[in-house]
């Protein structure tokens, strides 16, 4: 049961609070306010999309960018569990923590926001494509990298159905409820930040 939790459900858990799609209702609201129902479904189809296909591409891609770069995997786990603890911190203050107020207002303007600001750095941002990279330098073998891909698919999945549900996502949790949602996303997130950081310790021989 442990390693079905481990190997499963922890990827899936931790890229959801990572990506946090609840907390970009309000966003997606401001930026689609005067776009039709039918249009708004087309920009939340095509931004997870663009979410999922690069996540996809930095996970199977992290090896080459490590090798190109020289860098080293507990230095790469250190850097990305300082990032996503940066994150984690702006969620338990319910902060927004990817779109900048210039890049929503932009986002406004824009005739299509799908790629950018709504699917990075929104959604993809940089602490849920360090996250992909770290997970799947875990993997040793092709089956290994399932899980990590099949949470990466469900985490679009989700972010489809939240986005598409953005109204009544908003009118029945409400910003208090999506600020409460947000802290306790921050929660978990800190603590896959602060394991990364204790695995990159202990591989280093800093502690045992």
């Amino acid at each position: 049961m442990s390693e079905i939790v481990n190997t499963w459900l922890i990827p899936l858990i931790s890229l959801i609070a990572i990506v946090d799609p609840v907390a970009a209702v309000p966003s997606f609201l401001s930026m689609t306010a005067r776009e039709s129902a039918e249009h708004r479904r087309t920009i939340i189809r095509n931004a997870c999309l663009t979410c999922v296909g690069l996540m996809v591409a930095f996970a199977l891609g992290g090896t080459l960018i490590f090798k190109v770069f020289a860098i080293t995997i507990p230095a790469f786990r250190i850097a990305g569990g300082l990032i996503l603890g940066k994150t984690a911190f702006d969620m338990l203050r319910a902060e927004p923590h990817r779109a900048t107020d210039d890049e929503i207002e932009e986002g406004r303007r824009k005739v299509e926001i799908a790629i950018t600001p709504l699917a990075v750095p929104i959604l993809a941002g940089p602490g849920a494509l360090s996250t992909v990279m770290l997970m799947m330098n875990r993997t040793a073998d092709v089956p290994a990298m399932l899980p990590v891909l099949v949470a990466i698919g469900a985490t679009g999945l989700v972010s489809y159905y939240v986005l598409r549900l953005s109204e009544t996502v908003l009118r029945v949790m409400g910003r208090t409820g999506i600020n409460l949602m947000s802290r306790l996303m921050g929660i978990l997130l800190l603590t896959v930040a602060v394991q990364f950081v204790i695995d990159s310790a202990r591989e280093l021989g800093v502690i045992r």
